[in-house]
Order: C-alpha cells, then sequence, then structure tokens
C-alpha cells in the first residue's frame, strides 16, 4: 500500500493543533501555584482585615510618630547622616556639646513637622480607604484625594530629607565617614559627598 504524503495544508493544520495544545497547557498552570492545586494565588488574603488597607499597621505607628519609615534613604545612603541615629551613635561619633544640642534641635523639629504630616497622611488614605469601601468614590473625588495624598506625601519626604542635608552641616567628614561605618554602609573611593566643598570644614567639632 503506497503511503500519500501529508499536504501543505494538513501539516499546517497539525502544527495549528499542536500550538493551540501547547497554549493551553501553559494557561492551566501558574508558576506560583502548587501542580494540581486549583487554588489561585492570594497574596493579598488578609489585608482587607486592615483598619486602612492599603497601610499596614506599622507603617501607621511610623507615620504617627514621626518616623522615617524610609523617606529619607536617598540621603541616609549617600552620606548624609539623620539626626536620630547620629544622636543613638554620639558617644561612638564622640559629638561635642555643642554638637549634641545642635542634632537635637534638628530632630525635634523633623519630628514636629513630620508627625503633623504623616497624620495628614494616615487621615487621606482612611478617607481614600472608607470611599472605595463605601462605593462613595468618584472619579472626582479619587482626583482630589490622590492629589493631595502626593503634596502630603512629598512635603514629608522633604521634612526627613531636609534635617538629614542640616545635620551633614553640623558634622565633620570624620564623622561621616564614622557614622557610614558604624551603620554598614562601604562608600566606594571618592565616592564621598562634597557638597560644594563644605565637608571639609564644616563641623561644629572643635579641632575642625
Amino acid at each position: 500500500m503506497q503511503i500519500r504524503p501529508w499536504s501543505r495544508s494538513a501539516l499546517a493544520l497539525l502544527g495549528a493543533a499542536l500550538l493551540l495544545a501547547a497554549s493551553a497547557g501553559c494557561q492551566g498552570s501558574s508558576p506560583t501555584q502548587v501542580a494540581g492545586d486549583p487554588t489561585p494565588a492570594q497574596p493579598y488574603a488578609g489585608l482587607q482585615e486592615r483598619d486602612i488597607r492599603a497601610l499596614a499597621p506599622e507603617r501607621v505607628a511610623d507615620l504617627l510618630a514621626g518616623r522615617g519609615a524610609g523617606y529619607a534613604l536617598a540621603a541616609e545612603l549617600n552620606h548624609y547622616p539623620g539626626p536620630t541615629h547620629v544622636l543613638e551613635l554620639g558617644v561612638q561619633l564622640d559629638l561635642s556639646p555643642e554638637q549634641q544640642d545642635a542634632v537635637s534641635s534638628i530632630k525635634t523639629a523633623m519630628q514636629q513637622e513630620a508627625v503633623q504630616f504623616g497624620t495628614q497622611l494616615v487621615d487621606l488614605e482612611e478617607e481614600l480607604d472608607q470611599a472605595f469601601r463605601s462605593g462613595a468614590i468618584t472619579p472626582e473625588k479619587l482626583t482630589s484625594l490622590t492629589n493631595n495624598l502626593a503634596d502630603v506625601e512629598g512635603r514629608l519626604r522633604n521634612v526627613h530629607l531636609r534635617a538629614h542635608l542640616q545635620t551633614v552641616e553640623v558634622l565633620t567628614q570624620e564623622q561621616v565617614a564614622r557614622y557610614d561605618e558604624l551603620r554598614g554602609y562601604v562608600a566606594g573611593e571618592g565616592d564621598q559627598p562634597s557638597s560644594s566643598g563644605e565637608h571639609e570644614s564644616h563641623g561644629l567639632h572643635p579641632e575642625v
């Protein structure tokens, strides 16, 4: 019996069928699922129990207490120490009484503003959450709330970053380097901040 060769149209149909089968197989499984487990991934399960669903309780506490909450990392990780940690490391940094007083004043002012803006931010997040939860959200209300949130959060970040900018003016270059060492930051050669050269002599330390 003579076997007839496959026609081009038959080969094309076979290829299409194989592609469809492969696609169905890929869609039937997910890298986040266990094989044979029909339950979909649930990364947000449980978060609906939060008072403010978009904010973890720990973050709310940080905002209300005026803590940094990561807002000043651009400064902290680029050799601009923060007042809170400078005071914590005061002995190791050999802060003079004048430096201690100056940094304490910076921290106090920072915390007062940070608490103010942090409280506003939490209130706005709660209002946004309630608007969605109640179904009362509208495009206009959404725009107003998110614009206000962005403005307050920007002001809050400025407060924390500005405190780092002020603190570095109080320290000597050696103290900044020591701070980075104590905090576990490794600076590359020539990576210390110059800030227009003021780090050469801006500290309040007596020997500078």
